[in-house]
């Protein structure tokens, strides 16, 4: 499917960390409104290949599947020279840490940093130069609320995210006058792999906290994503939480 402002133009979009949860449902939304797709994964190589196919064969679209780490300069290099044209660029690829700060390693630290922070820097300096190009595109970060308030057991977790939405908020600055909007969603509690970590006693005090009394689900943040595609250029550098009113 054609962009509207560029009618000879493939709408095209790198999606990370999308084998399964909110970036798997993502992928499929945006499967559904005509993108065409690369995905990547660090380890899940199978899901990402059977999702991929599935795609490719369930809508007039073409979907890339491609291994990756994104807290590797080098797996980002590779990835990007699979890319002529860039519309739409989703940082999902996310880890998460939960202990004690003290009892955590460097190598824990920076292998966190890397995948959740850094790779926004690795995959944004290449896909900021395909977006010039046209005058337009959109980069749209994945957080947490716990970037905006952190989380006692989880601080490293809660520095990356919070470093997601000020890199989300100066960058939006930054290309502004390009017509390139940046956005980040800081998803509160939601059912994914990376949760389900929780024992059941663990998510059913956090659910008892969230006034909307239930786990949010990754197909709603899919919605809120192509929400934020249709949104008028002006909302730029925001950080939109989405977490049941929990915080």
């Amino acid at each position: 499917m054609a962009d509207s402002q560029y009618p000879n133009t493939i709408r095209t979009a790198l999606v990370t960390g999308a084998s399964r949860g909110i970036g798997r449902a993502i992928a499929e939304a945006l499967a559904g409104e005509g993108y065409h797709l690369y995905l990547t994964c660090r380890h899940s190589e199978a899901e990402l290949t059977q999702l991929s196919h599935h795609l490719s064969e369930t809508f007039p679209i073409q979907c890339i599947p491609i291994l990756a780490d994104m807290g590797n300069p080098q797996d980002v290099e590779m990835v990007f020279s699979q890319i002529g044209e860039l519309t739409l660029l989703v940082n999902n690829a996310g880890i998460s840490h939960v202990g004690l700060l003290h009892e955590m390693s460097t190598e824990q630290w920076q292998s966190l940093m890397n995948v959740n922070l850094n790779a926004l820097f690795y995959t944004c300096r290449l896909a900021i130069p395909l977006m010039l190009k046209r005058h337009s595109g959109k980069i749209l970060n994945i957080s947490s609320v716990w970037g905006n308030v952190g989380a006692s057991m989880e601080v490293a977790y809660s520095a990356s995210k919070g470093g997601v939405n000020a890199f989300t908020k100066a960058l939006a600055k930054e290309l502004a006058p390009s017509g390139i909007q940046v956005n980040a969603i800081a998803c509160g509690l939601i059912d994914t792999d990376m949760n389900r970590g929780f024992s059941r006693e663990d998510l059913e005090q956090l659910r008892s906290e969230i006034p909307a009394d239930r786990i949010g689900q990754s197909a709603e943040v899919a919605r809120l994503t192509l929400s934020l595609l249709q949104a008028p250029d002006y909302l730029t550098g925001q950080i939109i939480t989405m977490d049941g009113g929990w915080t």
